[in-house]
C-alpha cells in the first residue's frame, strides 16, 4: 500500500491516453524499435546511454499518468498508486531476476548510491575498498560517511593500462587489497572512465567466504549486458533507469540480496502501509527491505510508474538481443575507430571487458575540441568527467549503424 491509500485519500476516473502517430513496435525489426524513439534523425546521438530518450510506450505512460494528476492530484494517486507500484516492482522483480521484495526503488544512480553507502551497517574502524576507476558519487558518497562516523575507505587501481587490462590483472589486484578489515568492496560495473567492464562474477567468486558485501554501481552495464543480480553474484546492485534502460528521466534503484539487507539500515522514512502502522502503535510485521529502503514522500509519480512500460518494452525486445545490438554497435564503434590513424582506442577490444562504452584518444586533439567539432558534425559525442579524459562514444538500441558511420567520418577529419 502506497502513501494515498495509507493517508485514506479519495479516487477519480482514468483520463484518455494520448494518441500517438508512432508506429506499432516489431520487436525483431531494428528499424522499427529505433522507430520508437522521437530523437532528432538529424544529428547522430551517440551519448544516448547517457540521458536517454524514452521510447513511444513509455512516453505515453508519462503522459497518460501526467495527465491523471493534473485533472485530479490526490483522486488519481489513490485510485492508481498501489496498482502502479505493483506493475513497476513486478517489471524489476522479472528483469532482475530478483524478487520484488528485495528492491527498493530511487530517483538516480547517485541517490541510490548515497542511500546504500549510507545505511550499510558499519562501524568506526571498518573498511570500505573501492577502486581508482570508479565515480565521484561513489567517492564523494563514501567519503562523507568516513567523516561522519569514522569508517576506513581505501582504494586500489585495478589495471595499469585499460585496453590491455586482463580477468587476472583486476580480480588479483582487487583481491590482494582485500583485508580482515574489510567490511564492503564498492565497484562499478563498466567504468564510464574507460569503457572496462568489470568481471563481476569472477570477483564475486574470489570473494566469497571473505565476509565481505559486494556492492556494484551497475547503471552502465544494467540493460546493456545480459545479466541479471543472481549471475552477477554480488549483493547489491544501484543502477538509474535513464541510460541503457531507455526509461524515464529521474528513476533509478537497489537491488539487493537477503544477506545484503541483513547488513542495511534504512535512512529515509518510507511510505509503507507497515511503517505508517507502526507509527500509529498499530502491531504488525516490519515492510520488506526492498520497500523499507525506498525512501518516502511524494515522487514525479508519472515517471516512476512509466518504469513498467520501459521494463516490457525490453521484454518485448528480448534481453539477450538488446546485449547483443549494442555489443554489435560497439564492435563496430571500436573496428572502426581502431583504424583512424591518430586514434587510440582506450576501451578493450573484447567483449568479455567491454559493453556498450567506447572510449578513445585523438592525438592533438583535446577531448573537449573534438567533442565541440563533431557537434559541428551533427555527431553528440561526450568528454569522460574524470580527471584524465578522453573522448567517450557509446550506441543503444535507439541508434543504427548510420550514427556510427557518421560518428567515424567526422573523427577521420579530426
Amino acid at each position: 500500500m502506497g502513501a494515498a491509500a495509507a493517508l485514506g485519500l479519495v479516487g477519480c476516473t482514468d483520463p484518455e491516453p494520448a494518441a500517438s502517430s508512432t508506429p506499432p513496435l516489431i520487436p525483431t525489426d531494428w528499424t522499427s524499435v529505433r522507430a520508437q524513439f522521437a530523437i532528432d534523425r538529424k544529428v547522430a546521438h551517440l551519448t544516448t546511454f547517457a540521458l536517454a530518450p524514452a521510447p513511444a510506450p513509455v512516453r505515453a505512460a508519462i503522459e497518460k499518468h501526467r495527465a491523471g494528476l493534473d485533472a485530479d492530484p490526490i483522486g488519481y494517486l489513490h485510485e492508481h498508486e498501489q496498482e502502479r507500484d505493483a506493475a513497476v516492482a513486478a517489471g524489476a522483480s522479472g528483469y532482475l531476476g530478483a524478487p520484488a521484495e528485495q528492491i527498493a526503488f530511487t530517483h538516480s544512480t547517485t541517490a541510490g548510491l548515497g542511500l546504500l553507502y549510507s545505511g550499510l551497517r558499519l562501524a568506526r574502524g571498518d573498511e570500505v575498498l573501492t577502486t581508482e576507476h570508479d565515480f565521484y558519487s561513489t567517492h564523494e558518497t563514501l567519503r562523507l560517511r568516513s567523516e561522519r562516523d569514522g569508517v576506513t575507505v581505501r582504494r586500489v587501481r585495478l589495471y595499469a593500462d585499460p585496453v590491455a587490462a586482463s580477468v587476472d590483472e583486476i580480480v588479483g589486484n582487487l583481491a590482494r587489497a582485500v583485508t580482515p578489515r574489510t567490511k564492503v568492496v564498492a565497484v562499478t560495473w563498466v567504468h564510464s572512465s574507460t569503457g572496462v567492464k568489470l568481471p563481476v562474477r569472477a570477483i564475486a567468486d574470489a570473494l566469497r567466504g571473505r565476509g565481505v558485501l559486494l556492492c556494484v554501481d551497475g547503471v552502465h552495464g544494467f540493460a546493456a549486458e545480459d545479466a541479471d543480480l543472481g549471475a552477477l553474484g554480488c549483493d547489491f546492485l544501484v543502477s538509474g533507469c535513464h541510460k541503457w534502460l531507455l526509461g524515464p528521466r529521474g528513476t533509478g534503484l537497489i537491488a539487493g540480496t537477503p544477506a545484503g539487507w541483513q547488513g542495511y539500515q534504512p535512512i529515509v522514512p518510507p511510505f509503507q502501509a507497515e511503517s505508517f502502522a507502526a507509527w500509529f502503535g498499530q502491531p504488525g510485521a516490519a515492510p520488506p527491505p526492498g520497500p523499507a529502503a525506498t525512501p518516502g514522500g511524494y515522487h514525479a509519480f508519472e515517471h516512476r510508474w512509466a518504469l513498467a512500460e520501459a521494463f516490457d518494452f525490453h521484454k518485448a525486445i528480448g534481453k539477450s538481443r538488446v546485449a547483443a545490438r549494442n555489443r554489435e554497435l560497439a564492435t563496430a564503434l571500436k573496428d572502426g575507430l581502431a583504424g583512424v590513424s591518430k586514434v587510440r582506442l582506450v576501451t578493450p577490444k573484447s567483449p568479455e571487458l567491454s559493453a556498450g562504452i567506447v572510449c578513445c584518444e585523438v592525438s592533438g586533439v583535446a577531448p573537449g575540441t573534438a567533442v565541440e567539432r563533431l557537434r559541428e558534425s551533427t555527431v553528440i559525442a561526450s568528454v569522460t568527467p574524470y580527471q584524465h579524459s578522453v573522448l567517450r562514444f557509446g550506441a543503444t538500441i535507439a541508434n543504427d549503424e548510420s550514427d556510427v558511420e557518421a560518428a567515424l567520418k567526422a573523427v577521420r577529419t579530426l
